[in-house]
Formats: structure tokens, sequence, C-alpha cells
């Protein structure tokens, strides 16, 4: 169904030309989606959800976390992304000792032809088009933050220099949930500039087969280009455009609200086990990625099954317990689903 405000004050000339540009922008992204994600498959095994998450989270325009113990192919995936794409990638691999200047970049002292000598600034592996941030928990609360800043205003200030990021720009970071030993937890500040959390599980027993026949075998899985920042970009502007009905959107606040232990629609589990809830990125994050999802679905403007759909690695991250919860064992997912079950669109309500 495609969705128009005041479709009387169109011209029926403009409302079926609107219409057809919906339905070939709706193709021209699946097509587009589709192509990246197969090439990424190629290297990948299983993972469906957690490819989808990445690849959803990249043309929402954000950043993605991605948690999971060692050796389930995190770092393989974004590798895998960016050589799907003909873009600038880098990977950091963070360590106790990595400074902010390792990232960013610093002014060196360089050698000139003539025999004299000049500073130049050297840009760090920050400056790219995908950053892959590598163990970002090993890493100390100053290098970071130095992450903060290019997340979010997508530029760097070294000194007195301002760098601008080239578009597409995105941050996808891994930890490992389990060791703890040598590790700084990402500060809520720095967690709320993720679009994305997830979490990436175990292998089943087929994949662990093809697992062994892609990885152990004689021939190797070379990832080609089938993508560019160009298309990145563009397909960016179609997520952006996909119009969003006042349910759907006032659907997305209220689970957002319901995540506050004093929001009106916050629910019992909320209110005894929530220390903070999300702040208003939270509601812009369910935007975009419900965004995407219509289009993936062949719709033209956002439902509250799409909200509903994205909710989860939206939130999760967003949301701070508080001791009860930890001592109760209970973790965000169960509390958002909780916010699921009770939390209704405007006109469920009786």
């Amino acid at each position: 169904m495609i969705y128009f405000e005041k479709v009387t004050d169109m011209s029926v000339d403009t409302a079926c030309g609107d219409a057809q540009k919906a339905r070939d922008d709706a193709a021209r992204f699946q097509e587009a989606y589709g192509k990246i994600k197969a090439e990424v498959s190629r290297m990948m095994v299983g993972q469906d959800e957690v490819i989808d998450g990445v690849l959803t989270a990249l043309l929402a325009g954000g950043h993605v976390l991605l948690e999971g113990v060692p050796g389930l192919g995190k770092t393989m995936l974004v590798r895998s992304l960016g050589e799907a794409m003909d873009v600038n990638f880098s990977r950091i691999q963070f360590t106790p000792d990595l400074m902010p200047a390792d990232i960013q970049g610093t002014t060196v002292l360089m050698e000139t032809e003539g025999g004299g000598h000049e500073l130049k600034f050297q840009e760090g592996p920050l400056i790219a088009n995908i950053v892959l941030a590598d163990e970002i928990n090993r890493a100390t609360p100053k290098t970071q933050s130095a992450l903060l800043e290019a997340m979010q205003e997508k530029q760097l200030t070294v000194g007195r220099r301002v760098i601008k990021m080239d578009e597409p720009y995105c941050v996808m970071a891994t930890q490992n949930p389990v060791e703890q030993e040598g590790t700084y937890p990402l500060p809520e500040a720095q967690l709320d500039r993720f679009l994305f959390k997830l979490i990436v599980g175990y292998p089943s027993e087929q994949d662990y087969h093809d697992i062994i026949d892609r990885t152990t075998g004689d021939q190797g899985v070379d990832i080609s280009p089938v993508s560019n920042a160009e298309e990145i970009n563009d397909l960016r502007s179609i997520v952006r455009a996909v119009p969003v009905p006042n349910k759907a959107k006032s659907y997305a606040i209220r689970l957002v609200i319901a995540t506050q232990p004093d929001g009106d629609y916050a629910p019992e589990k909320v209110r005894e086990f929530v220390s903070l809830g999300s702040s208003p990125r939270g509601v812009q994050g369910l935007m975009l990625a419900a965004k995407v999802k219509a289009l993936l679905g062949g719709r033209f403007a956002v439902s509250v099954d799409d909200v509903k759909a994205v909710a989860l690695p939206v939130l999760r991250h967003r949301i701070a317990l508080n001791f009860h919860a930890q001592s109760e064992g209970v973790d965000s997912d169960a509390v958002i689903a909780e916010i699921l079950d009770s939390v209704r669109a405007p006109d469920d309500i009786e």
C-alpha cells in the first residue's frame, strides 16, 4: 500500500508519477541490497540475521556493534562487506596501549626531495568509509572517546585541523562479552551512538559442515566489489524518503518512553529493573531501521510491524539495568520483550 498525505491536493498525474517512482526506488533498493548480501554470503556461513542487521545499519546511515565470543566470524563479516564494495576500508585492532593519535592521525616530520624537512599530517585508519573497530572494549576510555566525534559528527578535530569524513561513513565494532580481563566497558554515551547492537550466536550443525568445506579446502573464496560509495549514498537517500504514518511514528515513540522507568507506558519489569531508558536517539534509530525494513518488504511506508521488527537491536544497548536486574539474571532483551508485549499502537487501544 502506498501512503500519501493529502492526495486530494495533488493532480492524478503527480500521484501516479510519485507512486511509480516509489516502486522503482524500492525495486532498485532491493536489487542493490540483494547483490551485496549475496556477495558477502559467499564468505559468511549462516548468520543471516546478523548480515541483514549489518547491511541495514549501513544503508540507514548508522553504526553497528557486534557482540559475540571469538571465532564466530564477526571480523570476517565486516571485512567481507568492505571487500564487496568499492570503498575505503580500514581495520583497527584495539589494544590497551593504543593512543588516540594512532587512530586519528598525527603530524609527522617528513624529509623533502631537496633534503629539507616539512611537517605533514598523516591520516589515521579512522579516516575511511567503513571502519572495523576490532575488540573495541580492549582500548582505554581515552582512545574509545576518540571515536565519539567521528561517529556523531562525521568529522575529526586534530589540533586546529577539522577533517570531514567522506560518505558513506560507518563504524562497525566488535567486542567479546565474556572475557573481562584487560577490557574497558563502553560508556553509555558511546553505546548510544551505535544504531544497532547485534548478538552473534553459534552456528547450526549444518553451518559447521559448510564452514569446514569453505575454510579448510584447497579453493579460497574471493569477494568482488558489487557496489560503490555513490550507490550506497543513493540508497541512503531512498531510505530517508520513505514516509512514516502517524500510527507507526506514535508506536515508536511509545516504545522509547516505555524503556524509561518513569515513562507513562513503562511495564512493571522496566520500573523494577531499569535505571536508565533510551534517549531520543532511540526513536531516531527505530525510524531509520524501520524504513529499511519497509523497503525490503516491498512497502512504501513504515508499518507498526516494521518498527517492532527492529526494536530489539535498536534498543537493547540503550537500556541500563540496575543491580537488582543483574542479581535476578534479567537482561535487556527480556525487558524489551515485555515492552513489545505491553505497548500497543494508538489505534489498538480501546
